[in-house]
């Protein structure tokens, strides 16, 4: 994964849980990730497996391709 989009892809969940309004801890206790992981990812810093993608893109209520499409348009 380019840098650029992991960097999308951390933009996009942050936005996401912003807008739900949940706290980074919140989505890491629904996804069953440590917090600190969610920070990473938002940051750009990791690119995400693809089966903690799913975990996490179902704690925010969406579908990993969904994600990385917006991802993509940004």
């Amino acid at each position: 994964m380019s840098n650029e989009l992991r960097r999308r892809i951390g933009d996009v969940l942050r936005e996401k849980r912003e807008k739900l309004a949940v706290s980074q801890e919140e989505v890491a206790a629904r996804a069953g990730v440590d917090r600190t992981y969610i920070s990473i990812l938002e940051r750009g810093l990791k690119s995400p497996t693809v089966d903690t993608l799913e975990k996490i893109c179902a704690a925010l209520g969406t579908l990993p391709e969904h994600l990385i499409e917006e991802a993509r348009e940004k």
